[in-house]
């Protein structure tokens, strides 16, 4: 799923906003947008990055097309403030986070013998279900730790507290999925595309 600039500038800015009101009034924003394309019920995860360290400082995420994308963005915004892995995200420290957005397209079960063939590093991100265990790792993870495809479904199986093996299990489920990623080149600077493609 591509976006135009203008849809993507308009979404990072609705994350700040989310975020701030949130921080404000402990509730969470209700956008009144009717843009077509911003309305597709998507999966997104909303990432928040210190600048210029690059730390990561919160990742939240709806991995399914539940809800349209802007109410989608909003939720995965304030979650990524809220982050239980780190203390919360506060105004003032929000103003010195970089803030990324990755749209996902639907995801799509996959052979377990074939996954190190079929997962593409850099293309791909990947979900490992089990019984009640689950954990998703976004392609643009993988190409920052230098991971091969084997190594991406062990951390994934590693993610959803399960033994880094246990991907190559019958009944364990293995989902991939694409991303349109685009993020702040500095905060609340210029919007930059990511181009994923393997």
């Amino acid at each position: 799923m591509e976006l135009s600039e203008k849809e993507c500038e308009e979404l990072i800015i609705m994350a700040r906003k989310a975020i701030e009101y949130y921080n404000l009034t402990g509730r969470i924003y209700s956008a009144n947008i009717k843009e077509k394309g911003l309305m597709q019920k998507k999966g997104v995860f909303v990432t928040l990055h210190t600048y210029p360290e690059n730390e990561l400082r919160g990742c939240i995420g709806i991995p399914y097309p539940e809800m349209p994308l802007i109410k989608a963005v909003i939720e995965a915004a304030v979650g990524s403030s809220r982050d239980p892995r780190f203390l919360p995200v506060y105004d003032e420290e929000l103003k010195k986070c970089i803030v990324e957005i990755s749209v996902l397209s639907k995801p799509e079960k996959i052979d377990n013998k074939m996954a190190p063939k079929i997962v593409v590093v850099g293309k791909h991100g990947v979900i490992i279900r089990r019984s009640y265990h689950s954990g998703l790792l976004l392609p643009q993870v993988a190409i920052e730790y230098g991971w091969n495809s084997e190594t991406f479904l062990e951390q994934a199986c590693l993610k959803a507290g399960l033994q880094k093996n246990f991907w190559r299990m019958p009944d364990t489920e293995i989902f991939i999925f694409e991303a349109f990623v685009f993020k702040e080149e500095k905060p609340c600077g210029k919007v930059l595309v990511q181009k994923l493609n393997g």
